[in-house]
């Protein structure tokens, strides 16, 4: 059997580690809180948007943005995979890597440059261990990303798809659902298509009645020049949401993985406390027995 100290000395270690997991816990909850404060903001703004661009449909307007033309074929394209800065957050990273890695190798088969972006340090050090070369690297996106450092990388997307740089953009990151369910997705933001398709069928059923009305709308200075600041934005604010619920998805993870720590801790230590009780009481019986023998040789 161990030795009581060395057991009591392991079980104080864990409960030190416990403390530590637990904080970790704490503030993880608290950042996510947050951080789904600011992604449901985001999600009431690209519903809005989203509803402008159906009422301009729906008003029968002939109107052309470069942003919304296809391009027949793909030269260039270009993924961004976003990661975290920091580890402990269970399989977040991983799963990330496991879905870009294979869409990436796949595109560069078929398409003849692509370009690898990517946020976060896990997934930096994640890409060039698999020997992905990496073009972009940025590292500012933590629990609360600022919507000026998302548009900077947006508007040079902007400007190298309307330049004939970028034929299509592909953003790999942790798509958030609900607490339990985060999954990793690959979504497709340039070109554009319809700005319609972002929505869920959920939001177009409750916007139709309102948007067969969008053809009495009068629209100025006119609805090109409305087009010309929303599509643009919307680009912005879905990349803006790509970021927002990568974030939040990492703080979940890293809460249900630190949870899942403290109580794994818990269950240790009390599997030696058991253990250390057991010596203990080995330990002090052996001494009586002694005590006992040394007692009956004095007397014999």
């Amino acid at each position: 059997m161990a030795n009581a100290r060395a057991l009591d000395k392991r079980r104080k270690s864990i409960r030190n580690i416990r403390k530590i997991t637990r904080t970790m816990e704490l503030i993880a909850t608290a950042r996510y809180r947050k951080a789904m404060d600011r992604a449901n903001s985001a999600t009431a703004y690209t519903q809005r948007i989203t509803e402008i661009v159906n009422r301009l449909a729906a008003a029968g307007l002939d109107v052309k943005h470069p942003l919304l033309e296809p391009r027949t074929e793909t030269h260039a394209a270009r993924v961004l995979v976003m990661t975290s800065n920091r580890g402990l957050c269970g399989g977040y990273n991983g799963n990330v890597l496991r879905t870009a890695v294979p869409m990436i190798r796949k595109q560069r088969e078929q398409i003849d440059s692509v370009a690898v972006d990517v946020s976060g340090k896990r997934g930096i050090s994640g890409m060039k261990f698999r020997g992905i070369q990496i073009d972009e690297t940025y590292l500012d996106f933590e629990d609360q990303p600022a919507f000026a450092e998302v548009e900077k990388i947006a508007d040079k997307y902007l400007a190298m798809y309307i330049n004939g740089e970028l034929d299509r953009l592909d953003v790999v990151y942790t798509k958030f659902i609900s607490t339990s369910r985060q999954v990793p997705t690959v979504e497709t933001l340039l070109p554009l298509g319809s700005l319609g398709d972002d929505a869920d069928s959920a939001s177009r059923s409750e916007n139709d009645a309102e948007n067969k009305d969008a053809a009495q709308y009068e629209f100025l200075p006119s609805a090109e020049s409305i087009l010309e600041e929303v599509v643009p934005a919307s680009f912005k604010v879905r990349l803006f949401k790509c970021f927002l619920d990568a974030a939040v998805s990492e703080q979940v993870s890293r809460m249900i993985a630190m949870k899942g720590a403290t109580d794994n801790a818990g269950d240790m230590i009390k599997q030696l406390s058991m253990q250390y009780n057991r010596a203990r009481q080995s330990q002090i019986t052996g001494e009586i027995m002694e005590i006992i023998g040394g007692v009956e040789a004095l007397e014999g």
